[in-house]
């Protein structure tokens, strides 16, 4: 036994309900690795060599963090990459320099370019879905993603920028680290795939069911993608950004859930995030109207409840529900056309013009 302060068995399956618990592993503490501890050999046995990074930190819901992490994913040399990806602190200086300007108008074979992109992200998230199942871990899905992106001489475009592809389980509202955790039947997981293809970047996520899930979990799937669809038929040249909040809230409100405040859909093309800025409630103040070749993304975040605020766990990235209530998302990149949208990112099932 370890003189450790107690700290909750950090087994992620832990039959006695994650009680006090002063078994360390032995190994974790030598390595100088902080927060392994377990209430019994059961546990110990069924979660050897993973921990929490985080032992006091106070989780507002269930899900806890199974580390040891990856290795940064490798990229072939001879995939071209965006600016950020070669600098050591991950700053995207072509975006810097944009900050203030207005919305880039893309020309025919700009847009091009952006299709193409598109349909490769479409294709990596359709790939990443199919193999969402229980006992598979967020970090095996991130390396399918990383395989699939590479295979199509594609780069991650999370990758240096923030580090992390971005995979959230259950009250993670966006920005989940992949690692070691297996998903369970009745979680939900957001895949959000994001890629750079010949100059331009894609941007593109989806909420799925792990098994079979409760009905408050596919209620509040249904409802954050008729979010997205509602703001989707109003986009068309002169529709003003802050008419999409409008269009999302008042369908959140009548299934009891609240919109995410804090993150917002963003302008994309040969910048991963730039104007303009898309929030997703009501009242925003969001400046500008659209106009064709403009390109950007509307990717509503949707919690169950009455609360949109959210917290960060100890790797300050993490976003979770303040209550430790489910949330979900949905994301398309989208082209403001002549006479209408179109959905850059559609599915094969799915409309692409508006």
């Amino acid at each position: 036994m370890s003189s450790a302060a107690i700290v909750l068995c950090q087994s992620t399956n832990c039959p006695q309900g994650n009680p006090p618990s002063r078994l360390e592993c032995p190994t974790c503490n030598k390595l100088g690795i902080r927060g392994s501890f377990f209430c019994g050999q059961e546990c110990f046995k069924a979660n050897y060599g993973t921990y929490n990074p985080f032992p006091q930190y106070p989780f507002s819901g269930t899900l806890r963090p199974v580390y040891p992490l990856s290795p940064k994913r490798e990229v072939p040399e001879h995939i071209p990459r965006p600016d950020y990806a070669l600098r050591e602190d991950g700053i995207p200086i072509s975006e810097v320099r944009t900050l203030g300007h207005p919305p880039r108008i893309l020309n025919a074979d700009e847009i091009q370019k952006m299709r193409t992109a598109c349909r490769l992200g479409r294709e990596i998230l359709d790939l990443a879905a199919s193999h969402v199942r229980p006992g598979i871990t967020t970090d095996e899905l991130d390396a399918i993603v990383h395989q699939a992106t590479i295979d199509r001489n594609a780069y991650p475009s999370p990758l240096n920028y923030r580090n992390f592809q971005s995979l959230s389980v259950n009250e993670v509202i966006c920005h989940g680290i992949p690692d070691r955790r297996k998903l369970r039947e009745g979680d939900i997981i957001n895949l959000d795939i994001s890629l750079y293809y010949d100059g331009f970047h894609s941007d593109l996520n989806a909420t799925y069911p792990v098994g079979e899930i409760d009905e408050d979990s596919a209620k509040l799937i249904r409802t954050t993608r008729e979010c997205l669809d509602a703001a989707i038929k109003m986009c068309k040249p002169g529709a003003l950004f802050r008419d999409i909040g409008k269009a999302i809230e008042p369908i959140a409100r009548a299934s009891s859930c609240a919109v995410v405040r804090t993150y917002t859909g963003h302008g994309i093309n040969n910048l991963f995030h730039t104007a303009p800025n898309i929030p997703h409630y009501a009242k925003n103040k969001a400046v500008g109207s659209m106009k064709p070749g403009m390109c950007f993304t509307i990717e509503p975040m949707i919690n169950l409840g009455g609360n949109w605020d959210l917290v960060h766990w100890g790797d300050s990235w993490t976003a979770t529900t303040i209550d430790g209530k489910r949330s979900a998302q949905f994301e398309e990149t989208l082209l403001i056309t002549e006479t209408g949208v179109e959905v850059l990112t559609a599915g094969a099932n799915s409309a692409n013009t508006f």
